[in-house]
Formats: structure tokens, sequence, C-alpha cells
């Protein structure tokens, strides 16, 4: 794997920048702006040759400017408002032959602008406002036809040599400079300059007629009326700053519809309008125009918001990295037509009699809303034991909560040996510490981020859900710390890691047939039981192989539930929320409606069992574990199986067991089972298997190949 792009900008980055970032070598962006950073560029970021684009605005660098001479390549540069020595604009400025944009305002700059800087091929913005730069400015007789703008504003300097003649001339700010103040009229230079931006749109093909859409409709650049497909792109580190160059658009548009039709989407047009830049990210809106029909179908789009959503889609390289949010997709059209219909005696006899039904609904709902309703009251005050407690007084306030232990920080702090014992994992939420509690038991203990004021809605969360839900196959929860400004979850200690060490290799562990259907229907349980017989019932939400940990004797538990999401009776067919998943595993039908289902669990689940029989990441070299899967079933599918499953024994109930995965992961949610049919299911095959789905596992470690290091050392990551 290669490091090419960095992308750490916006950040509360604080210190030096590393000497050793030039190892490196293939880094093509580097983005460390809106920073803390502080003292000199390091000289050795010059070896960075195949740099492209380097952002070091905001921040407190000091030291002389960086020689850069060596980035050849180097197209984009923005090292303003830091606190650089006093210098002149380095000379050999005029040798990065690739610049496009050069932006170096608030860097201290003084001296005269060198001519030869608007002789770079390709400039097209220059920015050096607010410095002291003083002198004579004069762009010389050959400037670059590129050239765009110039914003010298808020300097000193004194006069300028007029050369431009040509109606295509740049932009020229000279505001605040001693020289608009010595002339007579004021020249268009020395005016506040307007904000303004590319008012670009794609252009319809010379569609004759033109088309003439319903309301609700939108005329494609091929002018059909559909519902397109609508989002955003966010493009972080563009090589251009031009958006009055209509080639740029129309290249990534070819490139976006070659991409589509190479992999059989259906897609009959893009358009792009309105691109923006917002600080340095350039923003543009995308409408993509379903082919044959209306409307997309579900399969297609959900297709379609993969690719763009997980970078699969690859722009040309003068745009960059991006990320892509797409909007919420209408898939029913309004089949209200108005159309008047004569009355008749049968519509008479069916209205009255769908009167009656009516009623009869009414009566009915009425009787099941209050039955909820006494339910919801329930509901709530079960899941509210937070409600009294005042953080401010410490301890003393805390709920009593059945099942788990309240710990003081000082307790916690002791087993854990002042939190330096080794840490085995990190998280969105903390890091995760293992310690062993006076009475001997082990425990892994999740410390959050920082020293919270309050309790957090996802410490809460985790609490709340897992004091009251108990399971042999879903970790359990021991206790809780909230003390001294610290919040702290302590769970049993699990010590075989995750199935996703397993699979991998990591943890040595070598897992055959059986034992994979063993794992993979308590993992299922564990599900089920979140989804049917909590109250109210759970959406898991981030499924994955790294989620399910594998104790002494081998069985699964499902863990993480900071990221669940109880389902309250109003909430049961879906949950709107911001995606919480991991790419690979999230549900298509989250990139069109931005709801998470029990369905969206059953899906990443399906996924897991892929990567179960597999081993192979979700997502490799830009295919899905889904889409490898579905294509080898016509030709040899146990070329893709994992060799240590066991390959050279006959494994019953594989056939079934891939049918089953793959109508987890249908396109659709209704499409797919429900976890208690998918754990009959996997029940059915260990029977096929000759197993006995409901006995208890006693297998040992070393039955099932485990590579002991010597010292017995109980090891793994609970969250990773």
């Amino acid at each position: 794997m290669t490091l090419i792009h960095v992308l750490f900008e916006d950040n509360q980055l604080t210190g030096t920048i590393p000497s050793t970032l030039w190892l490196a070598q293939k880094l093509e962006v580097l983005r460390l702006d809106r920073n803390l950073l502080s003292g000199k560029i390091p000289s050795s970021i010059n070896n960075l040759k195949l740099l492209k684009q380097l952002y070091l605005s905001n921040n407190k660098l000091d030291g002389p400017l960086p020689n850069l001479t060596s980035m050849t390549f180097l197209n984009y540069l923005d090292i303003s408002n830091n606190s650089f020595e006093p210098s002149e604009i380095p000379p050999w400025f005029s040798s990065l032959q690739s610049l496009t944009t050069l932006m170096m305002h608030d860097t201290g700059l003084q001296g005269e602008v060198p001519v030869d800087l608007f002789h770079i091929p390709q400039i097209e913005t220059v920015v050096l406002r607010n410095n002291q730069l003083d002198g004579t400015l004069d762009f010389g007789e050959s400037y670059s036809e590129s050239l765009r703008l110039i914003d010298v504003s808020n300097n000193s300097i004194s006069a300028f040599t007029q050369r431009i003649h040509s109606a295509d001339q740049p932009d020229l700010i000279l505001i605040n400079n001693p020289v608009c103040n010595r002339l007579k009229a004021t020249p268009t230079y020395c005016d506040d300059p307007k904000e303004s931006n590319s008012s670009y749109s794609t252009p319809p093909n010379n569609c004759i007629p033109a088309a003439t859409c319903s309301l609700d409709q939108t005329s494609s650049p091929n002018c059909k009326c559909s519902y397109p497909y609508t989002g955003t792109l966010t493009f972080k580190a563009t090589s251009f700053s031009d958006l009055g160059n209509s080639s740029i658009f129309t290249s990534i548009q070819s490139s976006m519809m070659v991409y589509l039709k190479h992999n059989q989407l259906p897609v009959d047009s893009v358009s792009l309008s309105n691109p923006t830049m917002n600080s340095d990210y350039l923003v543009i809106n995308l409408e993509i125009f379903p082919s044959g029909d209306e409307r997309f179908n579900r399969s297609g789009l959900s297709q379609i918001g993969f690719a763009f959503s997980s970078q699969t889609y690859r722009p040309p390289s003068s745009f960059g990295p991006y990320s892509f949010i797409g909007n919420t997709y209408n898939f029913f059209s309004d089949v209200s037509k108005g159309k008047a219909k004569s009355v008749s005696t049968g519509v008479i006899i069916g209205g009255s009699a769908g009167v009656c039904v009516i009623l009869l609904l009414l009566f009915i709902v009425g009787l099941h809303a209050y039955h909820h309703k006494r339910r919801a009251k329930r509901s709530t005050k079960m899941n509210s034991p937070f409600a009294s407690w005042d953080p401010d007084k410490g301890s003393d306030g805390c709920p009593e909560l059945k099942g788990i232990t309240y710990f003081p920080f000082e307790e916690l702090n002791t087993c854990t040996n002042n939190f330096t014992t080794t840490n085995i994992g990190s998280g969105g939420y903390g890091m995760v510490y293992r310690g062993t509690l006076p009475n001997g038991q082990f425990v892994a203990i999740k410390r959050a981020k920082g020293r919270p004021t309050k309790v957090g809605t996802e410490f809460k969360t985790e609490i709340e859900l897992l004091s009251r839900v108990h399971h042999k196959n879903l970790v359990s929860l021991v206790g809780f710390c909230f003390d001294e400004g610290e919040q702290m979850l302590v769970y049993e200690y699990i010590v075989n890691g995750s199935l996703k060490d397993s699979l991998s290799g990591r943890s040595g562990i070598r897992l055959d047939w059986i034992r994979r259907l063993q794992i993979i229907l308590g993992a299922a349980r564990g599900l089920q039981y979140l989804h049917d017989h909590a109250d109210p019932p759970i959406i898991h939400r981030d499924v994955k192989s790294t989620n399910i940990l594998l104790d002494g004797h081998l069985n699964a538990k499902v863990s993480d539930f900071g990221l669940s999401k109880p389902l309250r009776d109003a909430d049961r067919t879906h949950v709107t929320t911001c995606v919480k998943g991991t790419l690979g595993y999230i549900d298509p039908e989250y990139y069109m409606t931005q709801q998470l289902t029990e369905k969206s669990d059953v899906y990443s689940f399906g996924v897991v069992m892929l990567e179960l029989i597999t081993a192979r990441n979700p997502v490799h070299k830009g295919k899905h574990i889904v889409r490898v899967v579905k294509e080898s079933m016509d030709r040899n599918l146990r070329e893709l199986l994992d060799p240590a499953i066991g390959l050279s024994t006959q494994l019953q109930g594989l056939e079934r067991f891939i049918d089953v995965a793959l109508r987890c992961v249908e396109e659709t949610g209704n499409q797919r089972p429900k976890m208690s049919e998918v754990v009959k299911e996997i029940e059915n095959i260990m029977e096929l298997a000759g197993f006995n789905p409901n006995a208890e596992s006693a297998s040992t470690l070393e039955s099932y190949g485990w590579e002991s290091n010597g010292n017995n050392e109980q090891r793994s990551p609970l969250y990773v």
C-alpha cells in the first residue's frame, strides 16, 4: 500500500511538522492547513519530489521560507497566514514550471514582485495580498496565457506598468496600494473586488425540439424528462483555481460517463452545476439521469451511490481527492391524476363497504394505540435511569442499574496501574485498556477521549442498553465510571480478539469450516436477540468482523453498542441518522434513503458471512466482496475460498450457506430475511453438516491451532 494523500486540515494539530515526512516518497497531496503547527518547515520536505498540492496555510509556522525547488510537479502551493521571517519572493519560484496557483498572503513578503513569476506557463492565480511588497508591478511582455487573477491588495506598490491590452486579460486587484492613491481616475483594479464563482452548468446537447417537463421532473442534457439522482461533490485538493475554464468541467463529465457506461450502470447522462470555491474546497452540484425509465430502480441507484460514496469512481487527477453526499431519492411518483370518473351503483356500494371497514380499522387502531401508549410510558421510565443523575454531585447521584457496578475513578486507575498497562485498542469513543479487578477478574476499560463535563449521549446509550441486555453471544457490561471528569465503561475481557483477527491470521487461531459455522451462528443469535427480544428492540448499526469477538472457547460475542440505536414503537420501520457504519458493510439503501433498519444489520451480517468463507476485506482494490462473489458464482467459486477453511475436505452445506449470505445482501431490505430466519437457516446448515447447533462449545485453543507465543499472555483488542 502506498500513501499518496495526507488530509489533516482543520484539526487541532500542534507541535512541529515531522522532519521524517519526506519518507513518504509517493505523496502527492499534503494538507496540514488550518491547524496550530509551529516552528520551521523542515528542509527535508523538499525531498517530496512527486508532491502536487501543498497546503500549510493558517498555522503558526516561522523561520525562513522553505526551498521547494525539487518539487517539479507542484501545481498548488498555499503557505498563507503564517509568521515567516520577512523576505523577498525567492527567485526559484519561477522554476516551478507546473505551478497553477500560488497563495502567499500574510506571509511577510517584501520587495518587488519578480516579473518571471507571471511567466510560469500554467500559472492561473497569484494571491500576494497583505504583505509589504513595494516598487513597480510589471507582468512583462509575455506573461502566461493561463493567468486569470493577480491579487496584490494591501501592499506598498507605488507603480504599475500597464502592458495588458487583450480583452481576455486577468483580473488585477491593487486596492489599498500607494499607486491607487496617486491616480486621478480610479481604474477597475483599484476598486473593491466583486465576489464571483463560475456560473457553469452542463448545456443541453442541441435537442430539437426542447423537452417540456412537468414541475417535478428535470430535463437531462439529452433533453429527456426524468427524476435524477442528485448530490454534492466536494474536491479537497484541486490543481486549478480558474473556475471560468469550462473544459475542466466537461473533462470530469466525460470521465463520469465513461466510468458509468463501462460498469453498465443505467445512466443516460450527468449534469454539473454551480461550481463554487468554499474556502479552498471546490463544491459542485451533481445530477445523474436514468436511462430508459423516468426513475432509477433501487438496484441501479445503490450501485451508483456506492461508486461515488466509496470513491470507486476516480475523477481526472487535476480534481484530486473528493467526497460525495447524495440526497434522498424518491422512487415513487404521485399516482394521483385527478381524473373524473362516473359514479356507478357498484362504486356507491363499494364506498359504503369501505367506510364500514375504515370505521372498524379506526376502532382497532385506537385499541392498539392505547396499548402502546401504556407500553411507551413503561419504556420511557425504564429507558431513562439517568433522569435523576446530577453529574455535578459526583457519584452520589448515580442511578442504581441492575447487574452492573459503579467504579470510582481511583479504583480503575489502580486496576490499570495508572492506565499504563498494555493498550489493547482504540476507537471513535476513546482508548481501551486491560485491567484486573480486586477479585482477579480481567476487564476491558473503554476510556472516553478528553475530560467530558457531562454524560454524553453515547456513554448513556451503552450503559442504558447493556445494563439490561443479557445474552451469551453479547459482550457483557461489568460497570461504569463517571467520576473526576472521566467517563469509562468496564466490559468483560474477551481473550481471543475479533473474528477479523482470526481470518487475517493475526491471532494465530485456525478456523475450519465447522468452527466458522459455530461462530457465525453465535453472532447471528446475538443480533437476533437485539432485534427480537430486547425491549425496546435495538439496531446495532455497525455489524462487522471486528465487532464479533471470540472468547476462550471461541464462542462469538457481538460487541460495541456505543453505536447502537434503541427502537421505540414509533421508530420500528426505520431510524433516520447520520451514518455510523463502516465502508463495505453499509446497507446500499442508506445511500438513497438516509435511513437504517433492522434489515440494514442483516445486510452487514451478510457481508460478514461472505468475509467468513473468503477471508477477504469487504472492499478490495475498488471491488466490493458482494459483487466479486456474485461474479464468481458462474465460474469457479472455490478459488475465492479461504484455504484455511479446509478445502481438502467436503464442506457440507457451503452452497446453502452462500445462498443465505446472498439473500442477506439483496439490494432492497424487503427481499432480505429477518435475523431469526438467518439463525434458523444456519442451524439447519449445521445439522446438514452433521453437528448439533445447540451443543455447548468445549473447544480449546490447542484443538484449533492456536500458535502460542510462549508466555500464555492474554491478548487481543476488544474494540478496534
